[in-house]
């Protein structure tokens, strides 16, 4: 019968037998969610604390939730408190040390840290030890000029109450009492120094976004749509938006209509953004990095190290890309990585298509990233370099962290895709930037979120910056008011002003948590040295 018509209908008929068979009738949802990462499952909890009468849909392209940067073999799992990651205090061209970027990622790390709270009393998160155990953050260099930064850095940060109990060493004697791992068979000659904390933690993004998505997924609003990837957003006569999505598994297609759209995608929000057409999405474009650590799962070198040991960034290198010792809680054991060794690939994402970097590539920014690529050639310098690297390259960095470092004991593991943020600047073209931004529409209908670092570490506050910005006129309501504040008690104010309340939050989640307990310290005196060595075994007694 269709070889009957011939030419043009033969064609018709085969795309339309391709294509996927939408459903006859809409789904309509007051809420749909893409991705099933920390950012989305974040969120969903969030609307279901706010508006439980709401209706909610997931959409996740792979077989299960947090299968992409949110699964703990993929990220560094740190709890990002400006604890340790030097980047976060840069020095001006007069020595000056500036805190301010460094108390907005502690400010944010503390709203995580009571949300989390919040769910383990309602039962929402189950064991903390689960998801979040007490690792030190520390600090750690060599040479005379990044000891003298160091030393600055400690100083600066000590007007601050949410770095107070930070110590600081020079004396090898002392850094081994933190890191034993990290000293042994080390040149006594070279000149040390090291910042260490006991407020750190490791958290296993992973396992939180399971969670949240297991308890979303028992209430009657909330649909999971997986192995269901996005094709289409367009916008309805209404307001609304009907987003598109295929079952990868049977090739059937659905359609839902929503209220909102949040795009939780990691790195292949910018392509579903640019999808919708609006206008906000026209300033950005997305340059991935990709990064692979060194594993070792033996229990004899795991259980000597207990911290997260940041340090200096190579020169060019992007801000996820500071090399660090770290012990690791995952499938409930101890372990540690060393890196991230930049890798690259034109995939936005570890599962994703080779073709997502030249997708998401248009007219709106492709001058953006030739500025960029332009003004960014140390990046790219660096990236060259780390492509290069041999096994035994890698196992030369890890010993100047780790000098007796054995490669019988490591393996290689690549990590999740990165996608860092470009955006439009009228005056240099386009410029690399840090962090995360909220992209969304004028009427806030739809919103998405693009960048790195820190990431995962805040996706409470971010997630709670969304509901300001889309949902403004509820989050001044008296009922989302309250809510918000049993939540995060801090809400509205900033710790860093008041010691009092920094020790107020710092004793209800590390008890809620089951997280090693703040430091006594006199708030009204500046922070000074002290014998690391029982706050080192709080810190370790309550560590898995």
């Amino acid at each position: 019968m269709i070889k009957k018509f011939g030419g043009p209908l033969l064609g018709l008929a085969i795309a339309v037998t391709c294509a996927p068979a939408y459903a006859e009738q809409t789904k309509k949802v007051d809420v749909l969610l893409i991705g099933g990462g920390i950012m989305s499952t974040t969120l969903g909890v969030w609307l279901n604390e706010l508006e439980p009468g709401w209706s909610m849909e997931m959409v996740e392209r792979l077989d299960g939730v947090a299968l992409e940067s949110s699964n703990g073999w993929n990220n560094a799992g740190t709890g990002h408190s400006a604890l340790a990651e030097l980047n976060y205090t840069p020095q001006d061209k007069d020595g000056k040390v500036s805190i301010a970027k460094a108390i907005e990622i502690n400010e944010s790390f503390q709203i995580s840290r009571q949300f989390w709270a919040w769910q383990v009393k309602s039962g929402v998160l189950k064991d903390p030890r689960s998801f979040i155990n007490s690792t030190p953050h520390m600090s750690f260099v060599w040479g005379d000029e990044n000891i003298a930064f160091l030393r600055k850095r400690y100083e600066a940060l000590q007007a601050s109450p949410l770095f107070r109990g930070m110590q600081y060493s020079e004396d090898p004697v002392q850094i081994a009492k933190w890191v034993p791992l990290m000293m042994e068979g080390r040149d006594p000659a070279q000149r040390i120094a090291a910042t260490w904390s006991p407020l750190g933690t490791d958290v296993n993004f992973g396992e939180i976004t399971r969670q949240f998505a297991g308890y979303l997924q028992s209430k009657p609003n909330f649909s999971m749509k997986l192995s269901s990837e996005v094709e289409n957003i367009t916008r309805n006569d209404d307001g609304s938006w009907r987003v598109e999505y295929k079952n990868l598994k049977d090739g059937s297609g659905t359609e839902t209509d929503a209220k909102f759209v949040f795009i939780g995608a990691g790195g292949g929000a910018l392509r579903l953004l640019q999808k919708s057409g609006i206008d906000e999405a026209k300033d950005y474009a997305g340059f991935p990095v990709g990064g692979s650590f060194l594993v070792t799962e033996n229990p004899g070198i795991a259980q000597q190290h207990l911290a997260k040991a940041y340090g200096k960034a190579s020169v060019g290198a992007p801000p996820m890309s500071v090399p660090h010792l770290d012990t690791r809680v995952l499938d409930g054991k101890r372990v540690i990585l060393f890196g991230p060794f930049a890798t690259f690939s034109t995939k936005f994402l570890k599962e994703g298509s080779y073709l997502d970097l030249l997708g998401s590539t248009n007219v709106h920014n492709f001058w953006p990233m030739t500025r960029v690529g332009i003004d960014e050639y140390p990046l790219v310098e660096y990236l060259a370099g780390q492509l290069m690297l041999s096994d035994e390259d890698r196992l030369a960095a890890l010993r100047e962290y780790f000098p007796e470092a054995k490669a019988e004991d490591w393996r290689l593991w690549q990590a999740g895709q990165r996608v860092q943020i470009i955006k439009r600047d009228e005056e240099k073209g386009g410029v690399l930037k840090l962090g995360t931004e909220i992209v969304a529409s004028a009427d806030g209908s739809i919103a998405g979120l693009l960048g790195a670092s820190p990431g995962a570490s805040t996706a409470a506050p971010i997630m709670l910056s969304v509901l300001e910005k889309v949902f403004k006129d509820k989050v001044a309501t008296p009922q989302w008011q309250a809510k918000i504040r049993q939540i995060v008690p801090s809400y509205g104010t900033r710790l860093n002003d008041s010691p009092e309340k920094t020790a107020q939050e710092w004793a209800y989640t590390s008890e809620v948590l089951q997280l090693a307990p703040p430091p006594a310290i006199d708030q009204s005196m500046p922070a000074q040295p002290v014998d690391a060595a029982p706050a080192a075994k709080a810190a370790n007694d309550m560590a898995l």
